[in-house]
């Protein structure tokens, strides 16, 4: 079944952001993932969003998420993506 790592972040230093793409873009490799949306300028229909960026990353389950997120190279990534934002991340199951 196909998981969706969605994300929701207020940036705050987005020449730090831009170092985190380049880092984390080359984590991917032969992951079973693909990146489904990057917004920067959200609208928000219902309630409350928290930031202006979103980020939808789809993978055919759950193992290949866990290959990735918790691979050396994202680990290694990822303090850099948590200091440029304000981020809140979801791990969100397909129907399929």
């Amino acid at each position: 079944m196909s998981v969706y790592f969605v994300v929701q972040e207020e940036v705050h230093d987005q020449d730090k952001l831009d170092e985190y793409g380049k880092a984390a873009g080359s984590t991917m490799g032969n992951i079973r993932g693909r990146a489904l949306a990057v917004d920067n300028d959200v609208q928000t229909i219902e309630g409350e969003w928290h930031g202006t960026r979103t980020v939808i990353l789809e993978f055919d389950d759950e193992d290949a998420f866990r290959e990735w997120y918790d691979s050396p190279g994202y680990q290694a990534a990822l303090p850099i993506r948590l200091a440029a934002t304000d981020s809140r991340g979801a791990l969100v199951k397909g129907l399929r």
